[in-house]
């Protein structure tokens, strides 16, 4: 049996990044895939997602800050653009939360503007705001598809091999030494076993069933999401990227709400984590009545410029954690990223950095990737 260096398991946004950044430090590698690569079934498609600089947490703004500039180390590697700094908007938080938050910016010399509502308004017309508004221009969008494709050619191109098609259905670790780096993986596939010195699984809520047993994980709850894309009134109004922070009585209106424009489809707004509980293996991709009646109501209230009317639902899969929060970890010779509850795209090559320190052996935890108060030791 043919033995590689890592088998990655789950080809995403995650699973394809680690490939490059893995082949990038000299290891051969191989990357097996349930589906098809580009497939709509997990967390990574789609044609945008909010890049935004967390206002919210220091580590999380970190972590977004050096994500950043590893999107850029990218965009420059393959001459694509994929990363459109369009700005960002936090709202719907009180003043001193405001203050906050933009302290938090200056003490890392990052720009911002915190603007009354009147000015909010007056500069982007198409929304409504009742408190003041923090913009960050070095916030806006990621273009997901045209990303995860770019990755996975920077991956080929410094020899990954993408099996699409061939899902790992069964991990066994055969060898096992004293040492973290000792061990050696088995993975039956439809095409046959295959041998791996070390194995990276980043296959979001599919990650638990195909670990148990071996790497204890904490609960991952798939959830079915669903937003929707509205068209403009006037497709000439500035669409930053934004989050409305809000307080409510029940899970629907207290939700945090979230969306960006993106070119050809209109603006998508969501709720953030008011998607039913799903089986990844059997989504019917269709909108809960009562979430998607929360959501056209929100945009009938809070978007003068979009037509609540006029739109079209989508949905995509969120991995949880109970206490929101990351899970990165090795354990022997199987390292796992998974559980980012909806806001892991913007941090994909620095999870890919992180998750080849834990490979090679250079790294051991998050701190120095900002990620300290949002990664889950297991």
């Amino acid at each position: 049996m043919e033995t590689h260096d890592v088998v990655v398991i789950g080809a995403g946004a995650m699973g394809s990044a680690a490939s490059r950044a893995l082949a990038a430090a000299g290891r051969q590698v191989v990357t097996l895939e349930k589906y098809e690569l580009g497939h709509d079934r997990g967390g990574s498609h789609g044609g945008t997602r909010l890049f935004r600089l967390a206002v919210d947490d220091e580590d999380y703004l970190l972590g977004a800050r050096r994500a950043g500039r590893l999107w850029a180390e990218l965009e420059d590697e393959s001459g694509q653009r994929l990363l459109e700094l369009t700005g960002g908007l936090d709202h719907g938080v009180d003043e001193r939360t405001v203050e906050a938050f933009g302290s938090l910016f200056s003490r890392h010399g990052l720009a911002h503007q915190v603007l009354d509502p009147g000015e909010a308004a007056e500069r982007w017309p198409g929304m409504r705001f009742e408190t003041r508004v923090l913009y960050q221009p070095g916030s806006g969008r990621l273009l997901a598809d045209r990303a995860v494709a770019v990755i996975q050619r920077l991956a080929r191109d410094r020899g990954a091999e993408f099996r699409p098609r061939c899902p790992a259905t069964s991990l066994r670790v055969v060898r096992y030494g004293d040492g973290v780096a000792d061990g050696l993986v088995e993975l039956d596939t439809p095409d046959g076993a295959v041998r791996a010195r070390q194995v990276v699984v980043t296959a979001g809520p599919w990650a638990p069933k195909l670990l148990g047993g071996h790497v204890e994980l904490p609960d991952i709850v798939a959830t079915q999401e669903q937003p929707r894309f509205f068209a403009p009134h006037r497709g000439g109004d500035p669409w930053p990227s934004f989050v409305h922070w809000r307080q409510g009585r029940d899970r629907l209106s207290a939700a945090g709400a979230y969306g960006l424009f993106e070119e050809g489809s209109g603006v998508k707004v969501g709720l953030h984590g008011t998607g039913p509980v799903v089986d990844p293996d059997r989504r019917d991709f269709a909108p809960e009545a009562r979430a998607d009646e929360a959501l056209l109501a929100y945009v009938r209230d809070w978007f003068p410029g979009l037509d609540a009317d006029d739109s079209v639902p989508i949905s995509c899969l969120y991995d949880n954690t109970a206490r929101d929060t990351f899970v990165i970890d090795r354990r022997g010779p199987v390292s796992v990223a998974t559980g980012f509850c909806g806001q892991g795209f913007k941090f994909v090559p620095l999870v890919a950095r992180y998750l080849t320190d834990l490979v090679t052996g250079e790294g051991s935890v998050p701190d120095s990737y900002g990620l300290a108060a949002h990664a889950l030791r297991i």
